[in-house]
């Protein structure tokens, strides 16, 4: 399983022979679960089991919910009213669901920016950082698809909205939109398509994880030094590991209870103050909102999206190069997604040969900055379209893609970083003192 030294699982009795000779599960859940872990991982690592019980979370209750919905137009609504009704339970299931996605949505934010600060991305670990976008990436597709399910205002407008975008890509954006609606506007077939979709893509995600568990085990696990699990023999490998049961598990289960505890006071007390209030009146084709606008996970990127008008240099400029080809909609849904991609790059963008930024003096203000950055992203992106926001948005966007595409390559050759630990080891005594393993911390 992992390239670090460490006890692999030996069948003892008669039966676990035979087993593990024809089906080797034991020994591949004993190596997972034993997996040698640095011992010096801090609360940041906790969000990895907070993300596994949202996806286990949002499997269960999507297909309790699925049970009892009915993905028709003339229905959706009315079957949603009755599970919060007239199903035993109904209403907390759906709540489970609902907030649960701002849940996982939460944890991933925070997991991706601990990646970024700590340089989780950086070799031998760019294929886990790929993979773990992926899923992030089949996230949204899930989160956005589920949130048409309701078929209220908000849930048809969004709809419209988003699938537009792809409407805006010169030549074939026409079919594709109107290949994802199924018709040429948001009707019974889009719904019916994306409760297909948002029903197949957790399981999806499910596999992914599996995979990006198994990419990590192989690499090993990163860790705040990003200082390297010492290989050259066991011993110094059990210096500078524990493994993963019994010490990180019984960690991450005590974080996972605080976490919940939060989380199952809002369903309880405050189960729809992440959502809007037009999404419970029944879409209507004939009347617009005032204000439409995603969930909160995805106000960042919409910001983005909104933030280049066709009034902004960049894109006058784009538009008056390409003869007219990429106009100022078409630009906004590139930039929109591009913020994306230039995340996925981070491993080839970032040139600093010191991996972890708690080295980097210069990155940690930039990174901080960047962090603040998707917070007002986030609160600009719920705003309207005129005023001071529409700078303010576009001030945000820029600085998304400056740090990504200009700071993260120059800094990394420029900084100068103060020196890490010799090992994991040297910097968990540090820390806890060299009897710190025995005394339970």
């Amino acid at each position: 399983m992992s390239g670090i030294p460490h006890d692999h699982y030996e069948p003892k009795s008669g039966f676990e022979k035979w087993l593990h000779s024809r089906l080797p599960i034991v020994g591949l859940v004993y190596d997972t679960i034993m997996i040698p872990t640095p011992k010096n991982l801090n609360w940041w690592w906790i969000w990895g089991i907070v993300l596994a019980f949202c996806l286990v979370l949002q499997i269960v209750t999507g297909i309790i919910l699925a049970m009892h919905y009915t993905p028709h137009i003339s229905l959706a609504f009315a079957s949603v009213e009755h599970i919060m009704r007239d199903v035993n339970g109904g209403y907390f299931i759906r709540y489970l669901h609902a907030n649960g996605a701002s849940l996982f949505f939460f944890a991933v934010y925070l997991h991706i920016f601990r990646g970024l600060y700590y340089g989780s991305y950086k070799a031998p670990r760019e294929v886990t950082w790929i993979i773990g976008m992926i899923i992030y990436l089949c996230m949204m597709g899930t989160a956005f698809m589920g949130y048409v399910l309701p078929w209220g205002q908000m849930s048809f407008w969004g709809a419209t909205v988003i699938t537009g975008l792809f409407g805006a890509i010169p030549g074939i954006g026409p079919s594709i939109q109107e290949w994802l609606l199924g018709g040429p506007a948001v009707d019974n077939a889009t719904l019916n398509r994306f409760f297909s979709l948002h029903y197949l893509l957790p399981f999806v995600i499910a596999a992914l994880v599996a995979l990006h568990i198994w990419a990590f085990h192989t690499t090993g696990n990163n860790n705040p030094t990003g200082v390297e699990v010492r290989r050259t023999s066991k011993e110094d490998a059990k210096k500078d590991t524990l493994p993963f049961w019994p010490y990180f598990v019984i960690k991450d289960l005590f974080a996972l209870a605080l976490v919940l505890l939060i989380f199952f006071a809002v369903v309880a007390f405050m189960p729809n103050y992440l959502g809007h209030p037009d999404n419970y009146i029944e879409a209507n084709a004939l009347a617009t909102p005032a204000h439409i606008v995603p969930e909160w996970y995805f106000l960042p990127f919409y910001a983005i999206l909104r933030a280049f008008t066709a009034d902004v240099w960049v894109v006058m400029l784009v538009n008056w190069l390409t003869m007219g080809f990429i106009d100022a909609k078409f630009f906004g849904v590139i930039a929109m997604f591009g913020s994306i991609i230039v995340m996925v790059l981070a491993p080839w963008l970032d040139t600093s040969k010191m991996r972890s930024g708690m080295f980097r003096p210069a990155f940690k203000f930039w990174f901080w900055l960047l962090a603040i950055d998707f917070v007002v992203l986030t609160w600009v992106g719920a705003m309207p379209t005129d005023g001071i926001y529409p700078y303010i948005s576009l001030i945000g966007a820029t600085y998304w893609f400056a740090y990504f595409l200009v700071i993260l390559p120059v800094l990394g050759r420029i900084e100068k970083t103060t020196l890490p630990p010799a090992t994991i080891e040297d910097d968990f005594n540090a820390h806890y003192g060299p009897d710190a393993a025995e005394r339970g911390l």
